[in-house]
């Protein structure tokens, strides 16, 4: 593990540290917020019962189907977009405000088209995560250097082997990055979009644990997405670094 690396471990420790004193100690009062320890407990009885793993499982596979279709969606109509210049220009003003709009005022409409199930709820992560791939889609590709493309030309390489060889492995970075934003935003969108569209799934279970004043479930589940969501980030940043390395040499 490099410096930054430990650096970001000690930090993370010293905070939850810190905020297990300050609950134990009686600062934070335990009706608003359980010590850390108290909150694993939780997670881990919630977790054995079984009484949460229907939630669970839905809201990954809702997550899991929105990140798919946003690094999809994203990823082709960048390159489109890309390709026409004009286009471009024009939607330009819209890619730049896009996470200024609230897309929660549509979910009337979503459900009229899609119903109650997850349809909607798959729209609403995907609307997050396509405009992050898309944007890098583009920045990756602005950022293929002349030679590479030049240096294809006189090799004669057509189309799809110019594209598969020089300038989607030049424009990688850019993706993996898109494609981890992508991840992030589904995340953040599915979850809120099950706290008002959804009768089940992880959004739902917190947002009625608080409405029924069930502060152990309320935490353990948030304690839940917060340890899954920095596992897997962790992941994709060390799947990355390994990925540049490997490039570099």
């Amino acid at each position: 593990m490099s410096w930054a690396g430990w650096l970001r471990l000690i930090v993370v420790t010293g905070a939850v540290l810190l905020l297990e004193v300050l609950c134990r100690a009686g600062v934070i009062a335990k009706t608003v917020l359980p010590a850390p320890s108290v909150m694993a407990g939780d997670l881990y009885r919630l977790l054995a019962s079984g009484a949460a793993s229907a939630d669970i499982g839905e809201t990954l596979g809702n997550v899991a189907m929105a990140v798919i279709a946003s690094i999809l969606l994203g990823f082709v109509a960048g390159v489109a977009i890309h390709a026409m210049p004009r286009v471009r220009r024009a939607l330009d003003p819209f890619l730049a405000t896009y996470y200024a709009v609230p897309f929660f005022v549509f979910y009337p409409v979503l459900i009229v088209i899609f119903g109650l199930g997850a349809a909607p709820i798959v729209v609403i992560g995907t609307l997050f995560g396509v405009v992050a791939m898309l944007i890098n889609t583009l920045n990756g590709l602005d950022r293929i250097p002349r030679v590479l493309l030049k240096t294809a030309r006189v090799h004669g390489m057509d189309p799809v082997r110019t594209a598969l060889m020089v300038k989607l492995p030049s424009a990688a970075p850019f993706l993996f990055t898109g494609a981890k934003l992508a991840i992030a935003y589904c995340f953040i969108g599915v979850i809120a979009a099950e706290f008002i569209m959804s009768s089940s799934g992880i959004g739902y279970s917190i947002a009625y644990a608080f409405n029924n004043f069930d502060n152990a479930r309320m935490y353990a589940l948030m304690l839940f997405i917060i340890v899954l969501v920095t596992v897997l980030n962790a992941v994709l940043f060390t799947w990355e670094r390994r990925i540049m390395q490997r490039r570099r040499r």
